[in-house]
């Protein structure tokens, strides 16, 4: 079988005219009949989808209408898991080729609507969506035969025809909610900056670059290259910095791993970046906040009323009597 396939393969490079490239890819092409489906390069090709992605969006295109392309649906199908299709499925509802909305049906349950788009350039430019195409067949009409019946003269009263009953108002049937799709793509947030030090000493860099180094043994996962650990130190270091100790700083970059880690160096940068402590407080800071002084209360020594004065005496109404008798 093997050699046939050989022989075929020769026959089929010596029938490609000009000259084959030295090296990459040659392409034996044969115009398809039946069971194709026509993808465009910007999907095929598309630098900002990974393999993953693109094999999912080639994949749901091919399908017919009302195939399930759920989450669940595309596990069973294919060997890839639950998080790693739910990752493509976002990356393709952030290029535009994937939408999915809720929509009401006419029983008012709620379901989830998938809408796949092959050109999202064409879709945000305005562009016109062809018509569904309807085959109409033609109901052929039925003969009915009445048999002939002779007619027979029959003397009854002339009674008037009954009024036609008014024919039922036909009740307009729910049309489903239109699918609403985004007018633009949403931009990805910025990611945050590592953390950088106020001042990087040769002991806080070399402290630093020890922990990241020693990640490995707490979390075998976290294998980071030189190039990784030389990157990341001075993100260590503003932890160290601000005063984490060692072992809270293994813990916050160990614990809850994702299965498997991909880009073990990513996850690193991002948790230095995004779990970054703040400085600790001063002494000034935790200082208890000064009390204002509260003018103590005095017995008047005329009328012996309650006053708040720093010294002993007489209060403002019984100065004014001595005032005026004086």
């Amino acid at each position: 079988m093997a050699t046939q396939h050989d022989i075929a393969l020769t026959r089929a490079l010596t029938g490609i005219p000009g000259p084959l490239p030295p090296s990459g890819v040659i392409h034996v092409s044969f115009p398809h009949a039946s069971r194709f489906t026509i993808v465009g390069n910007h999907l095929a090709q598309h630098d900002g989808l990974s393999l993953t992605a693109i094999g999912i969006g080639v994949h749901i295109q091919s399908l017919p209408a009302g195939s399930r392309v759920g989450i669940k649906a595309l596990t069973a199908r294919f060997a890839e898991g639950e998080t790693t299709i739910a990752a493509a499925l976002r990356e393709l509802e952030t290029h535009g080729y994937l939408y999915r909305t809720r929509a009401r049906q006419t029983n008012g349950r709620l379901t989830t609507r998938t809408v796949f788009c092959d050109q999202p350039d064409a879709l945000l430019r305005g562009g016109a969506v062809p018509p569904v195409a309807v085959e109409l067949v033609p109901v052929r009409p039925v003969a009915v035969e009445l048999a002939a019946v002779a007619p027979r003269p029959v003397m009854t009263p002339a009674v008037p025809a009954p009024a036609p009953a008014p024919a039922p108002t036909p009740v307009p049937e729910e049309a489903p909610p239109p699918v609403r799709v985004p007018s633009r793509i949403a931009p990805k947030p910025p990611r945050r900056p590592l953390p950088q030090p106020r001042e990087l000493t040769p002991e806080l860099h070399r402290a630093a670059s020890a922990l990241l180094a020693d990640l490995r043994r707490h979390a075998p996962e976290l294998v980071l290259s030189e190039d990784d650990v030389e990157e990341l130190a001075p993100g260590a270091a503003a932890w160290l910095e601000r005063g984490a100790h060692p072992d809270a700083i293994r813990h916050a970059l160990t614990t809850e791993l994702p299965q498997p880690p991909k880009y073990p160096a990513k996850i690193v940068r991002h948790r230095l970046a995004v779990l970054l402590p703040p400085p600790l407080p001063g002494a000034q800071e935790l200082a208890p906040a000064r009390r204002t002084p509260v003018t103590p209360f005095q017995t008047c020594e005329g009328c012996d009323r309650a006053f708040r004065s720093p010294d002993p005496g007489h209060c403002r109404d019984c100065r004014a009597r001595y005032w005026e008798a004086a």
